[in-house]
């Protein structure tokens, strides 16, 4: 039977006769204790050649280990890897006991640990604590725990179910499978209970996100008399962060140092864990370097804690730390750093870093390679991005998502949504992120045919109800012109965050109403949800927009007075912008000089506009210098001071504007205007019509248009046009602006049952296009919506909804 056996585990014998010399000289005839007790030497040195050699003896002269030698010799196979020849020791074995089952469970031998367990009863082998704590261990190690009910059963039948460490596997088992109460009675059983048995208990509730049950349990645990140790702590750690009571949490790490656990690996993780979700790096730093630094775990925790929050230096110098302490990174350190690299966009790190996955061979690995993507794309190198996408031969849903994400934020809507479309034929499983990116990108396009198809495919996919694609669709349905569907998703949303309220105030404020976006505002004061940044800039925007400006200035001072929120450069801006349109001049410029850092282009680009709209040339012209000190090539600055000196007719300072922008290369940027119809966009330039498969339709339409204008009281505002030419001409080259163009294909495409068309511009709309909507507005009795650069302006039966005030 065993020469059989040692002829299948691939073993030369010839190979182990030098360590075969040792036996023959110095005992003649070895008995099976001697051989189990060289057995256990070769499993405690871990050298698999000699264990072989030793059952190569055993073979030569004649089968003579008893049984308990032989389980020896079973569990060496066991230990030392060969599971295959364990098997096969065990399955020719002339005599087994229980000892043998469990022994072969303690490893890879055996596929079927259910019939393993029905052969050990079958053959009458007895059951004690020992076996049946073996096997629901396995059970657990195998992923399939469910399986443990079974065995509970005979446990109760023989009286073991009050055994502590029966019970201690039982609760692991019913834990796995998320059976807390199963657990709880099972814990109650026990007659003794032991360290194992509380901090598996203790263990179920905070893995099943029961914090609070785990807390009581800690503190009966004490007064039951129990020292904690450091897998004590580890949990307790876990559920009062869990439960967000991080007093109760340092309370804990106090009881840590007490006791001396604050080098434990396990506390120290969780001590880690406290600190960064506070927020408090550098509590946290103190911790890790009380931490044994030895294992890859704390360093790659404290890499990705720095990146999550917004320490992406740290996070590199711990990295340089960590390499030259000689760990090892393993896919999550490579993961961590990435993402760091990714928010910090610091690309040339990340290039180094993408030569280091290469070399270590991670590359193949998706997480890191969807963390490469995304570093990449972050640093707006999206063609590498994409690279690296197409060598990728295991995707996932992240991989995907990155990718439309990456062309999102650098306003490549018409790419993101063509890799959406793709990732659709590929059949990627929809999650909340790739729908949140498919309505932004929806969003940026003004799409709003496409945003509702995405919207429909959201609540196909039980996506509709998470907040993350509530907030895309209320600054999709917003920024597409339709206001009151955006409100409908907000008030139909159970869960409202900050960046909900936000999203719903800025569109208000974008459509200029200002009043309503106040009245929202003030709700949210009053709700769990507290106003940041984002939000006063929205209301700030809105008071703007409206002219509001003993609102704006109320609003201003709230936020730094009651909600301590320090005004960034954007908030500024708003303000300028709001006191200058007001004619307040003065004011705008002192607030301007009281700014406590360097004002920015954009600051003194608000005030030029203001300045050129109250005809105050001496703002104007110092706003100009401060502008072009800061940036000389800034195209807005110069077509800003062209057009007020064209509009007080100095043709020569215009030229000379001109002169001076084609020296330095500075192009203005042309207008353009698109309207989508049936999910295509359609753009259109000034003058642009020569190639247009519509032109004579839109010209037809544009002659009707006008003269039906100028019947209902339209009178061009020739100061529109900057240019020095008969008026004649200018009114031609008014009837030719981008919006004028994308409005007749509108009118001559949609049916008379659309009564609202939208046209977005990527300019500010002109006083004359401005005036001549209103007037169409009424002839051909639709809404028109217009969204330019700044915001909306609905224009109904001959009124805008900015009250002439933009």
């Amino acid at each position: 039977m065993q020469c059989k056996l040692v002829r299948q585990c691939e073993f030369s014998v010839q190979s182990a006769e030098p360590a075969l010399e040792w036996s023959d000289s110095v005992v003649t005839g070895l008995d099976s204790r001697a051989y189990g007790t060289m057995l256990r030497r070769c499993i405690h040195q871990n050298d698999p050649v000699s264990a072989k050699a030793i059952h190569c003896d055993v073979v030569k002269r004649g089968s003579c280990l008893d049984l308990f030698a032989a389980n020896i010799l079973l569990n060496a196979y066991v230990k030392l890897g060969f599971a295959k020849d364990a098997m096969k020791l065990f399955d020719e074995m002339p005599e087994r006991n229980n000892v043998s089952f469990v022994t072969l469970s303690q490893g890879d031998a055996c596929r079927d640990p259910v019939g393993l367990y029905t052969r050990l009863h079958r053959e009458g082998h007895e059951l004690n604590p020992h076996v049946f704590t073996c096997f629901l261990k396995w059970f657990v190690k195998l992923d399939i725990p469910e399986i443990c009910w079974w065995l509970h059963s005979p446990i109760v039948k023989l009286g073991y179910d009050s055994n502590a460490f029966v019970g201690a596997a039982l609760i692991s088992a019913y834990s796995a499978c998320g059976f807390v109460d199963s657990a709880r009675s099972v814990f109650e059983g026990i007659s003794c209970k032991d360290d194992v048995a509380w901090n598996g208990i203790v263990s179920c509730y905070v893995e099943n996100e029961c914090f609070e049950e785990a807390i009581e349990l800690l503190f009966r645990m004490g007064m039951d008399g129990f020292m904690p140790n450091n897998y004590t702590f580890a949990m307790a750690l876990k559920a009062s962060i869990g439960l967000g009571a991080f007093g109760f949490a340092k309370g804990v790490h106090g009881r840590v140092l007490k006791t001396c656990y604050e080098k434990d690996p396990h506390v120290g993780v969780g001590l880690l864990q406290l600190y960064t979700q506070l927020g408090d790096m550098t509590d946290a730093l103190k911790v890790f370097n009380e931490v044994p630094k030895n294992d890859v775990i704390p360093w790659s925790f404290m890499i990705a804690r720095y990146g999550q929050n917004g320490f992406c230096s740290e996070a590199v110098d711990l990295f340089v730390r960590m390499r030259e302490a000689f760990v090892a990174p393993n896919e999550f350190t490579l993961t961590s750093i990435l993402n760091a690299c990714a928010i910090g966009k610091c690309y040339g790190l990340g290039k180094q870093i993408h030569g280091l996955v290469v070399k270590d061979g991670f590359d193949l690995e998706v997480y890191v390679s969807n963390a490469l993507i995304d570093v990449y794309a972050k640093c707006e190198k999206m063609d590498t991005a994409v690279k690296l996408f197409d060598e990728l031969s295991c995707r996932n849903e992240v991989s995907w998502n990155t990718v439309i994400v990456g062309y999102g934020n650098l306003g490549e809507g018409e790419e993101a949504l063509n890799m959406f479309r793709e990732a659709l034929r590929s059949q990627v499983s929809v999650t909340e992120v790739t729908c949140s990116s498919a309505i932004g990108a929806c969003a940026s396009l003004a799409s709003m045919e496409l945003g509702v198809q995405v919207h429909g495919l959201a609540i196909k996919t039980n996506n509709a109800e998470k907040v993350a694609v509530n907030n895309s669709l209320i600054d999709m349905y917003a920024k597409c012109g339709d206001i009151k569907d955006a409100q409908s998703v907000f008030d139909e949303m159970e869960t409202k965050d900050v960046p909900s309220w936000n999203a719903l105030i800025s569109g208000y404020s974008t459509h200029g109403l200002s009043r309503e976006a106040l009245r929202i505002f003030d709700v949210m004061k009053n709700s769990d949800c507290k106003p940041n940044g984002l939000t006063f800039l929205g209301v700030l925007s809105g008071c703007s927009n409206a002219g509001l400006v003993e609102e704006g200035q109320d609003c201003f001072e709230s936020m730094i007075r009651d909600h301590g929120i320090e005004p960034c450069i954007e908030h500024y801006t708003c303000m300028v912008r709001l006191l200058g349109r007001s004619g307040r001049l003065e004011e705008a410029m002192e607030l301007i000089e009281g700014i406590p850092y360097q004002p920015s282009v954009m600051i003194w680009r608000a005030m030029l506009s203001a300045s050129i709209g109250q005809n105050n040339v001496e703002f104007a012209k110092r706003s100009a210098e401060e502008i072009l000190k800061i940036n000389p090539k800034d195209e807005a600055t110069y077509v800003l001071l062209s057009n007020m000196y064209a509009g007080a007719k100095q043709w020569a300072d215009v030229a000379l504007v001109r002169r001076s922008m084609k020296e330095k290369g500075v192009k203005k940027e042309p207008g353009l205007s698109w309207i989508e119809h049936q999910g295509d966009v359609y753009y259109f330039g000034v003058g642009m019509l020569s190639h247009h498969p519509d032109m004579k339709l839109i010209n037809g339409m544009l002659e009707w248009l006008n003269m039906k204008a100028k019947r209902a009281g339209y009178v061009p505002d020739r100061s529109a046009v900057l240019l020095d030419m008969e008026d004649e001409e200018k009114d031609k080259r008014l009837w030719v602006h981008s919006e004028r163009l994308a409005l007749a294909f509108g009118l001559v495409r949609t049916p008379l049952s659309r009564n609202r068309i939208l046209i977005i511009k990527n300019l500010r709309i002109c006083s004359d296009c401005h005036s001549a909507m209103k007037v169409i507005s009424r002839i051909v009795r639709r809404d028109l919506v217009i969204r330019d650069m700044n915001r909306f302006h609905h224009f109904h039966k001959g009124v805008c909804s900015c009250g002439d005030h933009w």
